[in-house]
């Protein structure tokens, strides 16, 4: 794994921690009662300990699990998507979980990115306009450097012009993770990049999400069920039953697998 890269503290924002997100006994129910659906953790006030992980800054984590396991669920905790039942999110050294609405609204917008199977561009923006659209809404102007240089390491210079519906499905996808990237957030949360891909584009798409860190020390954690997938990553957190079941570093295609078998997936 390469040196980490140095990050720049920002007026006005708390000072950057060694983990980029992490959690603290998170705990998350759906509904109440004999129907009630535990997703992360056990019921409240069993005793059982809800979640606790982390995610290093300027690193690529994958989390994998057998369906039903709560990957998807933490994801969304971790991001602001979903308010946890119980325990707390830190973004850096934001706790996301005392945060008002519009606080959490302008913290997403502005140090949360997101790419997601579904690609969601707008169809009638091209290219540019979906790039930059976040930004725009949120008053904010793209540094045009950065904008270049996002847009020649995906190889879409010559795209930037034409709608979703001219372009294949990795060039979108390669539209949402530039989307992502260009406000230079603290994480870049990925559910399921490639599930819409054939294997050629989705391998393209893995190998910028890696470069990303490797080349810019972005923080990428990324939810997937392939074990191919999964070895892009420097790290792969295993969840099982809505709890934390194990961590490999360096992980290979069938070094996950093994341990996907071995938690019953």
């Amino acid at each position: 794994m390469s040196a980490p890269v140095p990050v720049m503290t920002v007026p006005g924002e708390p000072p950057p921690t060694a983990d980029a997100v992490r959690a603290s006994g998170l705990t998350r129910t759906y509904g109440s009662g004999s129907t009630a659906v535990h997703a992360l953790g056990g019921r409240v006030g069993d005793g059982t300990a809800g979640v606790d992980v982390a995610f290093a800054r300027g690193a690529f984590t994958a989390i994998m699990g057998p369906s039903g396991s709560g990957k998807s669920t933490l994801m969304h905790c971790l991001a602001g998507l979903d308010t946890p039942t119980g325990g707390q999110v830190f973004l850096g050294g934001t706790e996301l979980t005392s945060l008002r609405d519009d606080q959490l609204t302008r913290l997403r917008r502005d140090r949360i990115g997101f790419v997601f199977q579904s690609f969601n561009l707008l169809p009638v923006l091209d290219a540019r306009e979906n790039i930059v659209l976040p930004m725009q809404l949120a008053g904010r102007r793209p540094d045009p450097t950065w904008f270049d240089a996002v847009v020649a390491r995906l190889g879409l210079r010559d795209r930037l012009r034409h709608r979703p519906a001219e372009l294949s499905g990795g060039q979108q996808q390669r539209v949402a993770v530039a989307r992502a990237l260009l406000p230079r957030p603290d994480v870049v949360f990925a559910d399921e990049p490639t599930g819409n891909l054939d294997s050629r584009a989705g391998a393209e798409v893995l190998d910028l999400l890696r470069s990303s860190v490797r080349e810019t020390g972005q923080t990428v954690v990324m939810v997937t069920h392939d074990p191919a997938a999964a070895a892009y990553a420097d790290r792969v957190v295993l969840l099982a039953d809505g709890r934390v079941a194990g961590d490999i570093d360096d992980p290979t295609a069938d070094s996950v697998l093994a341990a996907l078998r071995g938690l019953g997936a």
